[in-house]
């Protein structure tokens, strides 16, 4: 996509660099109402589960879906009628997308040659960036003949190469396999840390989100339910979706002092000592199971459970279960072996206060 727009277009009111935009789009049943700001140099990452809208928001801010309503402006410049390959934007999709018929070169000169470059001139454009990517020697190279890694790079590259004022990444790295992720992840981390515009990157995977994004913004049934810093959204849950991702056990309800009167279970003891609503986050490695009442345990929470499931979890075991408070557990495979525990099976688990995080709802 290449840049047209004429900057005496600038509109009032809108952030005079970066992204300003509020994204209202109707389809159906389903309505996105979402807002989204960031400066230069910010990489945000849109989360969340399937049907969130994740993806209509890339759509639209990519132009490839209209506006019912709200607005979309770039450095200060109104976007929602400029057509899609005339905004100042580059998009990176989940399939990457690159001409077959085309050279690597010639994918990423793609670009600056719809700005109107020379052939050469866009060339040796595409050459430096290959460059910058560890693929001069791929650069004559067809797409077939590139592997998933090499292709994603590819797509960055002619992406980076239009000089786009927003990036989007659609997924960037879910077709690549496990270990070619790993590499190509620290990869993309560096090119966005140089990248001097706006990056907005749609993922469903946490650890992506979190190495990759300065900012996340979670999104559920079509809003916004929590914005922030990676390690402020792991420390501080506020929907059920976000705990999980995160890897926490998350309630809700009223605090006295040192106790959480839950909205849907039990109480619950903390170290922290507040009134009012609150979250109380733990791990579910901080749950310690029992097959039988324990009698000289020091912890302050205490329920009976019966497990609901079991499943891998890395190199241990989580335990779902439901009862008195529903919850997961991680144990290792021998001490799950030990406890004999299998779906059905009552139990008790425990929690020591000072292993609980309470916090204002």
């Amino acid at each position: 996509m290449t840049e047209t727009t004429d900057r005496d277009d600038r509109v009032p009111g809108l952030l005079p660099q970066g992204l300003d935009a509020h994204l209202v789009v109707d389809r159906g049943s389903f309505r996105l109402d979402v807002t989204l700001t960031a400066a230069p140099g910010d990489v945000v990452a849109l989360l969340g589960p399937n049907g969130a809208g994740k993806t209509t928001a890339l759509r639209a801010l990519a132009g490839l879906s209209s506006l019912t309503s709200g607005h979309l402006g770039l450095d200060g410049v109104r976007l929602d009628r400029t057509p899609p390959e005339s905004r100042p934007i580059g998009v990176v999709f989940q399939d990457y997308l690159l001409f077959p018929h085309l050279t690597a070169l010639d994918n990423v000169a793609f670009g600056p040659r719809c700005q109107g470059a020379g052939k050469a001139e866009a060339r040796a454009q595409a050459a430096e960036w290959l460059d910058r990517m560890s693929l001069a020697d791929h650069a004559g190279a067809k797409p077939r003949h590139l592997s998933g890694g090499q292709a994603q790079r590819v797509a960055l590259a002619r992406a980076l190469a239009a000089r786009p004022r927003l990036l989007l990444l659609d997924e960037p790295l879910a077709a690549l396999d496990a270990r070619t992720r790993l590499d190509v992840r620290a990869q993309l981390r560096h090119h966005l840390a140089d990248f001097e515009a706006v990056a907005v990157l749609v993922t469903h995977d946490p650890l992506d989100a979190m190495v990759l994004a300065d900012r996340l913004v979670v999104l559920e049934d079509g809003h916004v339910v929590q914005e922030g810093t990676p390690s402020g959204i792991a420390r501080h849950p506020r929907t059920d979706y976000v705990a999980r991702l995160v890897g926490l056990n998350l309630y809700r309800g009223l605090a006295e002092g040192h106790t959480v009167r839950l909205d849907a279970g039990p109480a619950i003891t903390t170290t922290e000592q507040l009134d009012g609503p609150v979250f109380v986050a733990f791990p579910p490695s901080a749950v310690t199971l029992y097959r039988e009442r324990p009698t000289g345990s020091s912890a302050r929470n205490l329920w009976r459970c019966e497990v609901a499931g079991l499943e891998t979890h890395g190199d241990q075991i989580r335990a779902d279960l439901t009862g008195e408070l529903s919850l997961t557990a991680d144990l290792t495979t021998v001490a799950a072996a030990d406890l004999d525990l299998h779906p059905g099976a009552a139990t008790w688990a425990t929690v020591k206060a000072t292993q609980t995080h309470a916090y204002p709802a």
